[in-house]
């Protein structure tokens, strides 16, 4: 699944400097995550970067974009010109 930054949202910035994808992006009132980037940091970490330094725990999982381990990992390949 993709991650999806809900209007808890209070834009202290701290969530885009974190993604390794750059997913994250300031919208029009909220912190927006590309469901297209955000591999919810498989192949780079072993946690969501942004979920562990969200001061106000408001990045959930997108029930709406549902994604294998596999599928997440096939995205990161992608993203970062890796062959699988």
């Amino acid at each position: 699944m993709a991650l999806i930054i809900t209007d808890e949202c209070i834009n202290c910035d701290v969530c885009e400097p974190e993604c390794p994808n750059g997913a994250i992006s300031q919208g029009e009132e909220i912190y927006v995550i590309d469901p297209g980037k955000c591999t919810e940091c498989v192949g780079h970490f072993d946690e969501p970067q942004c979920q562990q330094v969200c001061p106000v725990d408001c990045i959930p999982l997108d029930p709406d974009r549902k994604e294998t381990h596999d599928q997440l990992m096939a995205k990161y390949h992608i993203l970062t010109a890796v062959k699988a």
